[in-house]
């Protein structure tokens, strides 16, 4: 009786721990996952609508207001610097997916010697601390003699962009199945005609989340760009540099419509990739 007894009890404390993890843990957990990410987003839009009568950030709600949305640009120093940072966004994401994407394919699809090699790099430039990452690149522009700027800034983000979207793509290439590339080729396309008709329209939904990933991490970054900036002013260096002095409300609202930008964009990526589904 005993022995016949003892599974029965095991099944029952799972069954009841089993509703318990679900009902309790994972729902708490998944809260506190989003209120951290999301509280402070929803702070930074909030007081993007608080009165200033100083025109310095203040968090003692002092009342609703646009007008830090009117007078956006009105700081030539901050709009200089979102212009810059925007510019180097762009910039990055396109070299780095137009150097990724054969990067990712050939590492994917083909078998050759450093192979290994490339892989342990690509994994880590990403493993690898930003300070040691910024600190490395100031090195070797210094021993190049490369004075800092905007062009260094540029390099500094291709880097490290790069292996994110290498990353993103590989994973998606080794979903597909190689034989539509080697059906394209037999039925007359040459090798760049098969990249460009078959696999790109594949990857598309994989090749627009790597740039996207490669844009905000542009957008976002500091550390590494703090090392190889020189006198170049990026948005996130200038609002560090503007908390020693008080930080204007125009950066939190110009952080509001970035976020927005982000998410709309976001979404007509989700939207696009869905409807790319049934083609594919």
């Amino acid at each position: 009786m005993s022995a016949a007894s003892a599974p029965v009890g095991r099944r029952r404390s799972r069954g009841l721990a089993g509703p318990l993890w679900q009902r309790a843990v994972l729902p708490s957990y998944v809260f506190v996952v989003l209120a951290v990410t999301l509280v402070p987003i929803i702070v930074m839009i909030v007081y993007s609508l608080n009165q200033a009568p100083n025109q310095r950030l203040s968090f003692s709600w002092h009342g609703f207001t646009t007008e830090w949305y009117r007078r956006l640009f009105e700081i030539p120093d901050l709009t200089s610097a979102l212009v810059t940072s925007l510019e180097i966004a762009a910039l990055s994401t396109v070299i780095a997916v137009a150097i990724g994407t054969p990067a990712a394919l050939a590492l994917t699809r083909y078998r050759f010697r450093g192979r290994g090699v490339g892989d342990l790099v690509i994994l880590a430039d990403i493993a690898a601390p930003s300070v040691v990452v910024g600190a490395s690149l100031l090195g070797l522009f210094v021993y190049l003699g490369v004075s800092r700027g905007f062009g260094t800034i540029l390099i500094a983000h291709v880097a490290f962009n790069v292996a994110f979207v290498v990353i993103v793509l590989q994973a998606r290439l080794r979903d597909i199945d190689p034989s539509l590339a080697e059906a394209a080729r037999d039925l007359g396309s040459s090798p760049f005609q098969a990249f460009w008709l078959v696999t790109v329209p594949v990857i598309y939904p994989a090749i627009l989340s790597a740039a996207l990933l490669a844009a905000a991490l542009s957008i976002d970054d500091f550390i590494i760009t703090s090392f190889v900036a020189g006198q170049t002013l990026t948005f996130p260096l200038w609002v560090y540099g503007s908390v020693k002095v008080g930080i204007p409300p125009q950066v939190f609202a110009m952080g509001t419509l970035i976020f927005a930008a982000g998410v709309l964009i976001a979404l007509a990526g989700v939207v696009s990739a869905r409807r790319s589904e049934p083609r594919t």
